[in-house]
């Protein structure tokens, strides 16, 4: 039997940005933290690198500023940008608070061990060896579990939002182990439900990572942004066994060189930065080599560095490779590219304050102004705790203000059945991720984006009559999910013409002069182009 459940704030996600977000607000707030799987299953716990900030007094705010804007090809929001890069070293502060071991100094000082990333001018990447983001998720988890006011509901998939008398009022969430759907109500909703990267047949996320919050947002009201900016790691292992392992890019930062199969360094050639250059222009040197030789992969090699570095520095993936009998300090590793990060998603203010009053997204489903249009290296996590804590404030700032919320109407399953059909779900997971891979990938062309609309539209159709006769179930909402934030990829493809940052197009290789967020406005369909608010 469906339940219904009532808290203040109601936080869909529990990664970085909805860990962080829930610890920040009142103790005196009951707080409902929502996890599609376990808490620790989301991408904060896979990732690897670290987090930027200005910690070192040899670097800047203003050189982190004009790095994270060079990287964004002109389309970050100077003062979003400002405005995280400020707060970096009081959200490292908080964190280390909160119990998380960065990696110290040699001397072992108060001084933090700093790594180099791709697109950065200084050593700003604070981390824990090269698993950052498990020591992060694990911390702000035990903290949460503590935590009298923070209520855990696991294995939890959201449908749909609640929006009544003009702003959100809760969230419709399966439960997967009964197969009922509660509703949850709450006067603020917080969405930290992660990126689409699962829209792609190869990607390092996790399988949670199926668009969730910015389908639900855009089904509900808001604008999205800059969808067609999906950054591609360059460096996954490849390996039959190896699902969605991602080969930290702090690597190349200790000095990793990419080779050919032959053994060829090649980056040279693409860019002066070498291994160093941003993402989108590694995963695209390493894409054309690929296609030109026909390879399967590229190396990464590694090996000139001693074991003991490696194993202080790189433990997690030394054990990985190692597992498929891949030893990083004598060979090199194979690597191939990966869907890995969606830059655009639901507009947000700095307060990550959507367009519907009472509704927030933080994290990789919001659209901030950061990331622009290339995400640089390790910005993500900070990003995550910088909005978080700001969204926070804005939400104990306002709550008192907002009625508790109307009546709501328990979910309506009595005209649907139990399908037999699940096939038909898995088929199209996988038609839908394997033309998302080969027509809105690494380099696209109007012919491949317009083949990629046309199969989306008829997937769409096929999904809807789907929906609309049988019980829902995970798999079926994150693949609704996931065709829905393919459609608005696709259509924020078309809308771009030109090449800039991660979105490169044959047909459209220069720049325009003005850079421009590519915005959809659900009032209007998927159609429209405009600068974000």
């Amino acid at each position: 039997m469906s339940q219904r459940y009532e808290h203040d704030v109601l936080v869909i996600g529990s990664g970085a940005a909805g860990l962080s977000l829930a610890l920040h607000l009142g103790s005196n707030r009951r707080v409902a933290l929502v996890s599609k799987a376990d808490l620790t299953q989301g991408s904060t716990y896979w990732a690897q690198g670290g987090m930027a900030a200005v910690l070192d007094n040899a670097d800047t705010v203003d050189s982190h500023v004009a790095d994270t804007l060079a990287a964004g090809a002109g389309l970050c929001r100077r003062e979003a940008v400002e405005f995280t890069v400020r707060n970096s070293r009081r959200c490292v502060e908080w964190l280390v608070a909160q119990g998380v071991d960065f990696d110290r100094g040699p001397e072992q000082d108060d001084s933090y061990h700093l790594t180099m990333e791709g697109g950065h001018s200084h050593r700003r990447i604070i981390h824990a060896a090269d698993r950052t983001g498990m020591a992060i998720s694990e911390v702000l988890t035990e903290r949460a579990e503590r935590a009298a006011n923070i209520e855990a509901f696991t294995h939890r998939t959201a449908v749909d939002l609640v929006v009544e008398d003009g702003r959100c009022q809760g969230a419709y969430l399966l439960d997967q182990r009964t197969g009922h759907v509660d509703l949850f109500q709450a006067r603020a909703v917080v969405l930290a439900t992660g990126g689409a990267s699962k829209a792609y047949l190869y990607t390092s996320n996790p399988d949670g990572a199926s668009g969730d919050g910015i389908a639900m947002a855009w089904r509900a009201g808001c604008r999205v942004a800059n969808l067609e900016f999906n950054q591609f790691h360059p460096t996954c292992l490849y390996h039959p066994r190896a699902k969605s392992f991602l080969v930290t890019e702090a690597i190349r930062g200790e000095g990793g060189r990419l080779l050919l199969p032959d053994g060829e360094a090649f980056m040279h050639r693409f860019d002066e930065r070498g291994e160093l250059a941003p993402r989108d222009v590694v995963a695209r040197a390493i894409d054309h080599e690929m296609k030109r030789l026909g390879a399967d992969c590229v190396f990464l090699d590694i090996s000139h560095r001693p074991r003991e570095f490696l194993a202080a520095h790189f433990p997690t993936v030394m054990a990985r490779c190692a597992e498929f009998g891949i030893d990083i300090a004598a060979e090199p590793i194979p690597v191939v590219p990966a869907a890995h990060y969606t830059c655009g998603g639901i507009v947000v203010d700095s307060h990550s304050a959507t367009d519907i009053p009472g509704l927030y997204a933080v994290g990789e489903a919001s659209c901030t102004g950061l990331h622009g249009a290339n995400r640089m290296a390790s910005n993500s996590l900070l990003e995550c705790v910088v909005y978080a804590e700001s969204a926070a404030l804005h939400i104990e700032q306002t709550i008192d203000e907002r009625d508790a919320p109307s009546p709501g109407r328990p979910w309506d399953e009595s005209q649907v059945t139990d399908s037999d059909e699940d096939v038909v779900i898995s088929h199209n997971w996988d038609e839908l991720r394997r033309f998302m891979w080969d027509y809105v990938g690494i380099v696209r062309t109007n012919k491949r984006l317009q083949r990629a609309r046309h199969r989306i539209e008829l997937l769409q159709a096929e999904i809807a009559e789907y929906y609309g006769n049988y019980k829902v179930s995970n798999d079926l909402l994150e693949l609704r999910n996931l065709a829905m934030v393919a459609e608005l990829m696709i259509h924020c493809a078309i809308l771009r013409r030109e090449s800039r940052g991660l979105h490169y197009t044959l047909d459209y290789p220069q720049l325009l002069p003005e850079a421009l967020d590519t915005v959809l406005d659900p009032s209007t369909g998927p159609h429209g182009r405009g600068r974000a608010a």
